[in-house]
């Protein structure tokens, strides 16, 4: 089993994070970490902080010689804008922001709040997401990501889109998106939200493909492959629902039209026609691609900012503003790739587990001829 946790303030001298349940005998390679994170410091909207860090972390412990030992593997990642100490207490709470409840709650200043609810924590998420893509690589399961909608822009949908071509079509993309129309509809709303003063939102899909049958289980509420990944996914900052498959499309749908009927063939073996369960079924991995979507809410920091209230004067006031993105959802859609490769590698090492990498391949080689047979 899997588990993180990270540490570190968006504008403290450090980020890090902890990663522990990794088997050794992974080759960790550093340089496509922190190719990860450079991604998640693009995309079309984004703010000023991105032109000033350059992210990139180094390995504190857990790797020798490239090579992961077993123990847990430390990630350190130095922020360049280091002024926490600086920087001026907040009193008026940004709507939509961890502000109000987060100072009332843990009796702190509105900086304490926004410095550890910082979206920024997310590069720590994002390391060790790719140290874990790493890992699913080594079993040829595949990870990526498109946007499909921002503001009021949206693509249509396609039956046919596989991961490969995700890939391919979101290559030059500035917002990762899979059509060229489209993204120009997509940075339009960017660039109007922007000349408002305003933020904007949407919607992001995360695909894997090679995910056996069997990850998850119906046994627990717990151990449900969809909701491990929902919950994954909602703890991201900006989040506000998750869907798998056809998600809320479903609740417009008859049940004939709904659900993936199951064939047999002698070179494929067991599949589904249609993949609308987006490739989980009663909390288990079906050997489709696993389809997750997850929508952000517009950032709630605006250059023009809403209604709020001085909390230490109780006056009302406007809230307060800092540098901030105008959107975020090309960049949410990389980290949401990261989340979710946790949450498989996690299932993964829970149905295959061992302490080295070649005891996980044996045990996995092993199942695959005992439900192929």
């Amino acid at each position: 089993m899997l588990r993180y946790i990270t540490t570190g303030e968006s504008h403290g001298k450090h980020m890090a994070a902890i990663l522990e349940g990794m088997p050794s005998g992974l080759h960790v390679d550093l340089g496509y970490i922190n190719e990860e994170l450079h991604r998640r410091q693009q995309g079309y909207g984004r703010g000023g902080r991105q032109k000033i860090e350059k992210d990139n972390v180094e390995i504190l412990g857990g790797v020798i010689k490239g090579i992961s030992t077993g123990a847990p593997i430390g990630f350190l990642l130095i922020n360049k804008d280091f002024k926490i100490d600086e920087m001026p207490d907040l009193y008026r709470p940004r709507p939509g922001h961890a502000d109000f409840a987060g100072s009332l709650k843990y009796h702190q200043s509105i900086r304490a709040v926004l410095e550890r609810a910082s979206a920024r924590e997310t590069a720590m998420r994002v390391a060790v997401g790719a140290l874990c893509k790493l890992f699913l690589r080594e079993f040829k399961i595949e990870i990526a990501s498109h946007v499909l909608q921002i503001g009021k822009a949206r693509i249509q949908e396609d039956e046919s889109l596989t991961l490969d071509k995700i890939r391919k079509k979101t290559a030059q993309s500035q917002v990762n998106c899979i059509s060229p129309e489209t993204e120009k509809a997509m940075i339009a709303a960017i660039d109007e939200a922007r000349r408002n003063k305003d933020s904007v939102g949407g919607q992001y899909e995360v695909r894997v493909s090679g995910v056996p049958v069997g990850l998850g289980s119906y046994v627990h509420f717990e151990r449900k492959l969809d909701g491990r990944l929902a919950n994954l996914l909602m703890g991201m900052q900006s989040v506000k629902a998750v869907e798998i498959g056809y998600g809320t499309k479903l609740a417009g749908l008859s049940g004939s039209q709904s659900h993936d009927e199951i064939f047999h063939d002698a070179k494929r073996g067991y599949y589904h026609g249609t993949n609308r369960a987006g490739g989980i079924e009663g909390g288990m991995s079906n050997g489709e691609d696993i389809i997750v979507r997850a929508t952000m809410k517009p950032i709630s920091t605006l250059a023009q900012p809403l209604a709020s209230v001085n909390m230490a004067t109780k006056q009302a006031e406007k809230a307060d503003f800092e540098r901030s993105d105008v959107c975020a959802v090309p960049a949410g859609s990389v980290i949401g790739e990261s989340l979710v490769a946790y949450g498989i590698a996690d299932a993964f090492l829970e149905k295959f587990g061992g302490d080295a990498v070649i005891e996980i391949r044996r045990n996995f080689e092993g199942y695959l001829k005992q439900i192929h047979a």
